[in-house]
């Protein structure tokens, strides 16, 4: 049988602390993300991940974004990217040549929520699926729902890998997501980043 060689390539996000790395390989099964701060996140039951806990061995990385096939890694501000970009490459390229594993999740969190949400909310999604989320993953981040207020109309989203702490994401929220959703779901009035 032949073994499929890893290809690994990097983009510069809008971030310039944040780095992509981009795989010729699934990650995780589209739709799905990961964001870690912190070494801790990523020994929790529910997102436990020996890649995101190995990256964080590199003390530039302060947060592992991982995504269905790529990884963002915000850096710290003292760093040049030019300095390690090839060290961990290289890294990940092995990593991954041994087969080690990028989760140890629980299967329950791999499966999809079959809650029931509102047609407003379904709507919601469907704008930040089809319309957001591709021009946010080809800048190296991931946006998601996080909750809407039918009284104030307010959406609230999660900004993940390169986004968090971007200097433009509050442009590209207000001026490009949430013109686009207020547009698109006459409900809503304001959208905001939870967290953030």
């Amino acid at each position: 049988m032949l073994q499929s060689q890893i290809h690994i390539y990097t983009e510069s996000t809008p971030n310039p602390q944040s780095m992509k790395f981009v795989f010729n390989v699934e990650l995780l099964p589209d739709g799905m993300s990961f964001d870690y701060t912190q070494p801790a996140d990523g020994l929790t039951k529910e997102k436990n991940s020996p890649l995101a806990v190995a990256l964080f061995g590199f003390d530039f990385v302060k947060r592992v974004f991982i995504t269905s096939n790529f990884v963002t890694l915000t850096k710290a501000e003292h760093v040049l990217w030019e300095d390690e970009l090839f060290g961990i490459k290289q890294y990940l390229k092995k990593y991954f040549e041994e087969k080690r594993p990028v989760f140890s999740l629980p299967e329950s969190a791999i499966s999809e929520s079959d809650a029931e949400e509102s047609e407003v909310i379904a709507k919601i999604k469907e704008v930040l699926e089809q319309y957001v989320k591709p021009a946010v993953e080809s800048d190296g981040g991931a946006i998601s729902f996080y909750s809407f207020d039918e009284e104030s109309g307010q959406v609230k989203v999660l900004l993940q890998g390169s986004c968090s702490g971007c200097p433009s994401s509050t442009m590209t929220l207000k001026a490009g997501i949430e013109a686009l959703m207020t547009r698109m779901v006459p409900q809503v009035k304001e959208v905001v980043a939870e967290g953030v």
